[in-house]
């Protein structure tokens, strides 16, 4: 029965991933608006029009912010450690 309460769609569980992607993208793209361009009016719309274009029109673009995020955060000290960018 427990396992019962624990069965998940993958729809489900892929449309809750592309809602929170969305939603932080959406926070994201607005607080970078509002600090460049003044207006947090200006701002939602410009955050709601990229987040609208690159989820619906091109979702292939979604995943390439995430990468550069995990990059930042796991793959520069990793690097360091190998010295790649060293001569």
């Amino acid at each position: 029965m427990f396992f019962a309460l624990l069965q998940l769609n993958e729809a489900t569980l892929y449309t809750d991933l592309w809602t929170v992607l969305s939603l932080f993208y959406l926070v994201w793209i607005f607080g970078w608006a509002k600090n460049a361009l003044g207006s947090a009016k200006l701002a939602i719309l410009f955050a709601v029009i990229v987040v609208y274009l690159t989820f619906f029109l091109h979702p292939e673009l979604v995943w390439l912010p995430v990468l550069i995020i995990i990059f930042a955060a796991l793959g520069k000290g990793v690097f360091e450690k190998a010295n790649v960018f060293k001569d």
